[in-house]
């Protein structure tokens, strides 16, 4: 290959500026998830469509949570997590952990699991685990976390997020931001 073949492009449109990389990310679709915790009793969480299954064996997961946010450090504390796996009909929900304004926990119908972590209503599965590994990446934090159980309160529908809104029937032309730019899940 040669030198001039794998030198970068010059056009703007290509640059991974962070406006670029949101609108170029929303083409893929996530599913949307509720990561909680507990700090010192108090229940928290924050909305996060960076989760995933890492290994079976042992079991683990992960999920990216924003150094700026105010929620992942107390969670971080506490060791302890559960990721809330949001059904389609659960776009309110999402609604009070996506924004710093969210009202998260007011007036919520809630329960303490038994693996010491907040457990929301009605949703497609739970995972519960503790943290076990942290890596720093850029303006995020890659949570590992072992498994230490598995709940599947009812059958559905995700909810998924693609293009800046909910589900995938919607046109192929990116919606503004729904929590705006200056909000960050974390």
């Amino acid at each position: 290959m040669s030198a001039l073949a794998m030198e970068p492009s010059a056009d703007a449109s290509t640059q991974p500026t962070p406006a670029r990389m949101r609108d170029a990310m929303g083409s893929f679709a996530t599913g949307v998830t509720v990561v909680t915790g507990l700090d010192g009793g108090e229940p928290v969480g924050f909305a996060c469509q960076s989760f995933a299954s890492v290994s079976l064996t042992p079991p683990l997961v992960l999920f990216c949570a924003d150094h700026r946010g105010r929620t992942w450090p107390r969670i971080r504390t506490a060791g302890r997590f559960a990721v809330n796996v949001l059904a389609e009909d659960q776009q309110e929900l999402c609604g009070r952990f996506g924004s710093s304004r969210g009202r998260r926990f007011e007036d919520l119908d809630w329960e303490r699991s038994d693996w010491d972590t907040p457990s929301l209503p009605e949703v497609l599965m739970r995972v519960h685990a503790e943290v076990v590994d942290v890596h720093v990446a850029g303006d995020h934090d890659v949570v590992i976390g072992r498994v230490l159980g598995l709940e599947t309160p009812r059958e559905g529908r995700p909810l998924l997020f693609y293009r800046g809104e909910f589900g995938v029937e919607k046109p192929v032309a990116p919606a503004p931001y729904p929590w705006g730019y200056g909000d960050r899940w974390g």
